[in-house]
C-alpha cells in the first residue's frame, strides 16, 4: 500500500472548467478513437437510447365503485418497476364477461399495437373471477406479444402474479 509521505499531497480533481469548444474537441477525439465518423455520434446516441417498458392499467368494477385507490396502487407499482404508463382504462361493467367489455378490448389492443407490453390490473377479479375466462384473456394478451400482470391475485391477497414472459 502506498502512503502519503510528509510534504506530499494527494492529487484530487483540479478546479479547471472546460469550455464548450474544448468539450466538443474532446468528444470528437473520443468518437474518432471509437471509430465513429464525424456527424455519426448523434445517430449512435439515438440508437443507443433505451426505451422504458410500457404498460396499460386496466381497472374494472361495479357501477359506483371508487377506483381511486386501486388506480393509485397500480400507478405506484408500475413506477416502482420503472414502467411507463401509456393509458389508464377504467370500466364500470360489473359482471359482464371479459369479451363483453370494450375497455378490456382497448387494453388488449394497446398490446397488439405495441404501444404497451403489458396489461396491469389491481386484482384478478377485475379481469374475471372465473379462472377459465381469466386464462383466456391472458392467452390473448400473450398471443399479442405481451403479458397480463395482476398486482394482487385476490383482494387482500399477497404478491403479484405474472402470466406470460417475465416483466423485469
Amino acid at each position: 500500500m502506498v502512503g502519503i509521505e510528509s510534504g506530499q499531497q494527494r492529487q484530487g480533481r483540479t478546479g479547471t472548467h472546460r469550455t464548450e469548444g474544448e468539450l466538443r474537441r474532446r468528444a470528437g477525439l473520443a468518437d474518432a478513437a471509437a471509430g465513429v465518423a464525424p456527424g455519426e455520434a448523434d445517430a449512435w446516441a439515438r440508437a443507443a437510447r433505451i426505451e422504458r417498458f410500457r404498460c396499460v392499467i386496466y381497472l374494472c368494477g361495479a357501477a359506483h365503485t371508487d377506483m381511486a385507490a386501486p388506480r393509485a396502487e397500480c400507478t405506484e407499482y408500475a413506477e416502482a418497476f420503472g414502467w411507463e404508463i401509456t393509458d389508464v382504462i377504467e370500466e364500470y361493467a360489473g359482471l359482464l364477461p371479459p369479451h363483453g367489455r370494450p375497455g378490456l378490448g382497448r387494453a388488449v389492443a394497446c398490446v397488439n399495437s405495441r404501444t404497451a407490453g403489458a396489461v396491469l390490473t389491481a386484482w384478478r377479479s377485475m379481469i374475471s373471477p372465473v379462472a377459465q375466462e381469466f386464462d383466456e384473456v391472458a392467452r390473448e394478451i400473450e398471443r399479442a406479444g405481451g403479458f397480463l400482470h395482476v398486482k394482487e391475485p385476490a383482494r387482500g391477497g399477497p404478491g403479484g402474479v405474472t402470466t406470460g414472459r417475465d416483466a423485469s
